[in-house]
């Protein structure tokens, strides 16, 4: 990208400066034993006979998983309906991102960038010596990818909670490959839901995690797909031995429990939209169709009420940390008895 396009965009605000002297981005999630945790998206529940897989893979944990995968990348592959042989095993969804980015983006690139979306994508695109340009969310998909090396699409958009058009989405994935721009979509949070993963499109790579569907942040699971120079990339780049074996086990068992995704869906679906009508009778809340709601509190400090949760026993996700929000705050969708504590806690 050159220097006076740069600039420009710096002048518009659409260039973030340099990392933070930390380097790290605010995430939710509480340590805390004692509050019930809506600041992180993960599934309170998890699927069954999880336990017992992680038990049995640690006699086989004392040599080298195989560094093939095959039982788990055919897995991820069906349920993303996806070629076995496209998946790259990772430690996580943000492992591979960063794989995606550190495989497509050099230095003095431009990466479009959705705001507010999840912080890392600009942390990895700094790392990378580029610049993130932001446009706002629910505009990306109407901008032009031609001047990006890379754009990225968070879908369900993570904190806002809204997917994309499906058809607009692929129009949009056809227009990056057309103009030459590699596509990354992080499905983090799209088997909450029914739309079709963009894996194995071409030109697009995707991002996937375990994560939060099957509520084991802890286990590090996830993959990302790419086909052709894409691909080729990923794979080179990975890392050997990318998941462990309880990662790899883990994973292949969860894909297989349909029966438990179907019950996940269907009771996030009825939760989320029961908390909105009553959320909305305090708050202003964004439509979403992820397993969390994005809540605007026009009428009341932020910090006095992270303090009035926090006094219930719960912590919420303070999302002022997202570019463009400044009186929000984040709720996951748990189980109906925790979601109940949240609406009294909460006064609605």
């Amino acid at each position: 990208m050159d220097p006076d396009t740069v600039a420009a965009l710096r002048a518009q605000g659409g260039i973030d400066g340099a990392i933070d002297a930390d380097g790290r981005v605010p995430h939710g999630s509480s340590d805390d034993p004692e509050l019930l945790d809506f600041s992180a998206n993960t599934n309170p529940t998890t699927p069954p006979g999880v336990t017992g897989v992680f038990e049995d893979a640690f006699d086989r944990a004392r040599s080298y998983p195989d560094d093939g995968y095959p039982e788990f990348r055919e897995a991820a592959a069906a349920f993303v309906d996806c070629e076995p042989g496209q998946v790259v095993p990772t430690a996580g969804g943000l492992e591979a991102i960063r794989l995606a980015i550190q495989t497509t983006v050099r230095a003095g690139d431009a990466v479009l960038v959705p705001r507010p979306s999840f912080g890392e994508y600009a942390r990895e695109i700094r790392l990378q010596g580029a610049e993130p340009a932001f446009v706002a969310h629910d505009d990306l998909l109407d901008a032009d990818p031609e001047p990006y090396a890379l754009t990225i699409v968070c879908n369900p958009n993570n904190p806002t909670g809204e997917t994309a058009a499906p058809d607009a989405l692929r129009s949009f994935a056809d227009r990056c490959r057309d103009a030459g721009t590699t596509l990354l979509v992080d499905e983090a949070f799209l088997g909450f839901t029914d739309d079709p993963s963009l894996a194995g499109r071409e030109g697009v790579v995707v991002a996937r995690s375990l994560t939060k569907l099957f509520g084991l942040p802890g286990v590090r699971m996830g993959y990302a797909v790419g086909t052709g120079d894409h691909l080729e990339r990923l794979v080179t780049a990975r890392r050997a031995w990318s998941m462990s074996t309880a990662a790899a086990a883990v994973g292949t068992h969860c894909y297989g429990q349909t029966a438990f995704v179907d019950r996940t869906r269907e009771r996030v679906d009825r939760e989320r939209e029961r908390m909105r009508e009553r959320l909305r009778t305090r708050f202003g809340v964004a439509p979403s169709d992820a397993p969390f709601l994005l809540l605007s509190v026009s009428d009341t400090d932020v910090d006095a009420l992270l303090t009035e949760a926090r006094e219930a026993g719960i912590a919420l996700r303070d999302a002022r940390t997202f570019r463009g929000l400044d009186r929000h705050v984040r709720v996951a969708v748990r189980t109906p008895a925790d979601n109940d504590r949240l609406l009294e806690a909460l006064a609605v």
